[in-house]
């Protein structure tokens, strides 16, 4: 949204229509403190979405459509990724908010809800994912599970229960683990597709023709490589995620109207050119019709960790020996990432709802780090279900809370994407021009209803395999469609018990929180990296020497 510079030129843009007033009622100022800074908050981006899913699960897309719908599906899916609102207006938990401001209260209150429930489920999901990377190793096995699982429950409650730089040190270091394993995963597929191996097995494309490029999937001919892409696009939909985690920390960002821009732009085009080129890489390591894929996503049996990579299986075809232990240990790092984000987001995603009240009011109290203590406290609670990996039968339960994630964080796009038309729409209504906005997004709005058209639909199409005959199951259709039918009952309740009313364009509150933010940025000093300050120690002091030695030759020749 185009934001005019000062609170006077606000003034002016409002006058011509009308004063514009809160939609809901301010709770409290916000108590995080903005403490991470751009690289922080580029690797955060990055580690919230880079897991197990693409390097281990994305073998489940790959079995099931073939190299060629994996690669497009993936390419198709990175094109529907939100910036202008958050870079405007950086508050904590901004597109939840977002939702009650632009559209209606209630709306809001369904978002929060849902992104809390889908990133509060994934934290167990990436432990336990974590237990059987662990498993690869023989000698780990002899640890019983809770042990581990305890372990990482305590290592996320010392990255989130204090100053939220410890949280994004440790997040930048693990999440730059990820980057180094997916640019040296793609390094050895070019290498080794080569001829660059062991057995100097020049294979390059020899799997896009050889058993195909596209997989049949439930059906022959043309509609079974269709139901095989579909399966592909429903993988890329779990797996591409990114600009939600970047705005969920726009609250405690320092600079964040600088910062973020940066970040946005960052983030997608790395998040595009891994998750793209990632799957282009898996399609060429291994056949779709491996048997070990075949044995591990098609009949349910059982790989633990890395043993059911892609990449991994590719090394051991190729008889290279150490790596897949490389391999394993960055996969369990990337694991560890992926859950100490869903830890802060879903936290600071319930901190936002008890600032607006939509929350009980325990919610809202920060430690003396700035932390909302109570939320991370709930966000760990959630974390106890991953010790149903002790219990026999905890993996398919688990696979039943990933049904229910998936379509949460489809139907959050779907809001992300209704929200920001909403917010386009009031721009144009009080007359803000978008060009003055810290980031301007190009073909908006049609961009904006590409994604909720694409989103909404793939919100209901996700869970489609239980409809096929023989695949029929309560639990999964009830985890797969939980979400999309409990947001619009929640949206109900609340508009019907609090008596909410749609927001009008002309009514919108587009400045609530700006002037907070105006005021930080006038009072801002950018603090020099370590870096920069060697930099200034080691060369401005020299410069500075040798300015005065010219300046006193100077006074003597005088």
């Amino acid at each position: 949204m185009g934001s005019p510079s000062s609170s006077q030129e606000r003034s002016e843009n409002q006058s011509g229509t009308g004063s514009i007033s809160s939609a809901h009622e301010k709770i409290t100022h916000d108590t995080t403190h903005r403490q991470l800074k751009e690289r922080h908050v580029q690797l955060i981006g990055i580690g919230g979405t880079i897991g197990t899913a693409l390097f281990v699960a994305i073998g489940r897309g790959l079995a099931l459509g073939g190299p060629a719908s994996l690669f497009l599906g993936f390419t198709l899916w990175s094109t529907v990724v939100l910036s202008e609102m958050v870079s405007y207006l950086p508050i904590s938990s901004p597109f939840i908010r977002f939702a009650g401001r632009f559209v209606d209260d209630a709306f809001g209150v369904a978002t929060g809800y849902n992104f809390f429930i889908f990133e509060a489920m994934m934290v167990p999901f990436e432990i336990v994912a974590s237990t059987f990377i662990l498993n690869f190793w023989p000698g780990v096995t002899t640890v019983h599970p809770a042990i581990i699982i305890s372990a990482i429950i305590i290592l996320y409650g010392c990255a989130n229960l204090f100053t939220v730089k410890w949280y994004g040190e440790a997040e930048f270091w693990m999440a730059l683990g990820k980057v180094v394993l997916i640019i040296g995963l793609l390094l050895f597929t070019f290498i080794t597709m080569l001829g660059a191996n062991p057995l100097h097995d020049r294979f390059g494309f020899r799997y896009w023709k050889d058993p195909g490029a596209f997989a049949e999937f439930y059906h022959t001919g043309s509609l079974g490589r269709f139901m095989g892409f579909l399966a592909c696009f429903i993988q890329a939909s779990f797996t591409i995620a990114g600009p939600d985690y970047v705005s969920m920390a726009a609250g405690e960002t320092e600079n964040p109207r600088k910062t973020l821009p940066r970040a946005f732009n960052g983030v997608f085009f790395r998040l595009t050119a891994f998750f793209v080129l990632g799957s282009l890489a898996v399609g060429v390591l291994v056949p779709y019709n491996s048997q070990e894929l075949v044995d591990i996503y098609l009949k349910g049996k059982s790989l633990a960790g890395a043993a059911g990579s892609p990449y991994v299986l590719a090394m051991q075809r190729l008889q290279i020996g150490v790596l897949p232990h490389i391999v394993n240990a960055l996969v369990f790092t990337s694991a560890l990432s992926a859950g100490n984000s869903y830890v802060f987001c879903a936290s600071r995603c319930l901190f936002g709802l008890a600032l607006e009240g939509k929350a009980p009011r325990v919610f809202r109290r920060t430690n003396k780090f700035g932390v909302p203590i109570y939320c991370v406290f709930l966000v760990l609670a959630f974390s106890l279900l991953a010790f149903l990996a002790v219990s026999a039968g905890s993996a398919v339960v688990l696979n039943w809370f990933i049904g229910l994630v998936t379509s949460a964080q489809l139907l959050n796009y779907a809001v992300c994407s209704f929200t920001y038309i909403r917010f386009y729409q009031a721009c144009k209504a009080q007359g803000i021009d978008r060009k003055g906005l810290p980031f301007c997004g190009i073909w908006q709005p049609y961009t904006a209803y590409y994604a909720l058209f694409l989103t909404f639909v793939m919100t209901f199409v996700g869970g489609f395999f239980v409809f096929l005959p023989g695949f029929w199951s309560v639990p999964t259709f009830l985890f797969s469609y939980t979400m999309p039918f409990m947001f619009p009952v929640v949206f109900i309740v609340w508009k019907l018990v609090k008596g909410t009313k749609w927001v009008r364009s002309e009514d919108a509150d587009l400045v609530e929180g700006l002037d907070e933010i105006e005021a930080y940025e006038a009072a801002y000093k950018e603090t020099p990296s370590g870096l920069e300050r060697f930099q200034e120690k080691v060369i401005g002091g020299a410069k500075r020497r040798i300015q005065r030695v010219v300046g006193r030759k100077h006074e003597e020749s005088n």
